[in-house]
This record gives structure tokens, sequence and C-alpha cells, in this order.
């Protein structure tokens, strides 16, 4: 019986994910005062997330890799997606996400609020937001995209 178990635990696989992150579009919730944004997740050797004082380079104030969460904002006009920049970009850090084991896989959800402010919206728009994340090796994920959003 204890052969039995050991051969069956040898069988059980863990996950394996690429190194590289791969996210998913999963809701977009817009409330009165603000928006949730969420994705899922998964990273294979688990380097997801920043410290605060991450703050040399690659990862210096100012540098592209600062953030590891960007979200881009595109508006229907004429028929077509149109990006919309802004001053401040909604780009958000992830705080660091470290698995313990000796599985160094990772996969979750991630939320970001995003206020309503920052948003040039009149009712009747149509827009949609574009996501992607960045691990601490720098490898990109896939970009998703959230369905067509109706402002109210």
């Amino acid at each position: 019986m204890l052969l039995t178990a050991v051969l069956f635990s040898a069988c059980l696989k863990t996950e394996e994910f690429p190194k590289e992150p791969h996210i998913e579009f999963k809701s977009y919730e817009q409330r009165p005062d603000s928006a949730e944004l969420t994705i899922s997740f998964t990273d294979g050797d688990g380097d997801i997330g920043l410290d605060q004082g991450d703050t040399l380079s690659p990862y210096n104030p100012g540098s592209h890799w600062y953030h590891n969460f960007f979200v881009d904002y595109y508006k229907m006009q004429n028929g077509e997606w149109e990006l919309q920049q802004f001053t401040l970009p909604l780009y958000y850090r992830i705080p660091v996400i470290t698995p313990t084991g000796q599985n160094k896989a990772l996969e979750g959800d991630i939320t970001v609020q995003i206020s309503p402010q920052v948003l040039p919206q009149t009712p009747g728009d149509t827009v949609r937001f574009s996501v992607r994340i960045a691990d601490r090796a720098l490898h990109e994920s896939n970009t998703v995209f959230t369905d067509a959003i109706l402002v109210q």
C-alpha cells in the first residue's frame, strides 16, 4: 500500500508554464466612483512584481520598466479603435508575488482600480482597454483587450 502511494505521488505533475507571463482578460466592472479591471495570469518562473525599493536601473523612476502593469485606453472614433494619450499613463506596479517551495510557477488574478476622473469620457462613447504585464526578467506578456464598453 505504501509503494502504491509513493508511485501515485510520483505521477502527480506540478503546473508548468512558460517563463514569460501569460495573461487573459477576466472582467471589467464599472462603479460610480471607479472601475475594476481584472486579468488572470500565469508565470513559469515566479518572478512577478517589484518591491518599493526596486528603483535602480532598469526599474528606476522614469524608465519604461519602473511599472510592470501597463494599461492603454482606446476610444472608438469613426469605426476605428484609436489609442488615447494622456499626460499620466495608466501604468501600475504589481508588488512582489513570490511562491514558496520548489515549484516557482505562479497563477492568479490581478485587479487594478481605475479612477474615472483620469479618463475623458462622454456618455455614449465606446471604449476599451488593453493590458500587458512584465516580470522582473523583463519578459513581457501577451496583450489582451477588454470587451467594448459603452460609457453610461
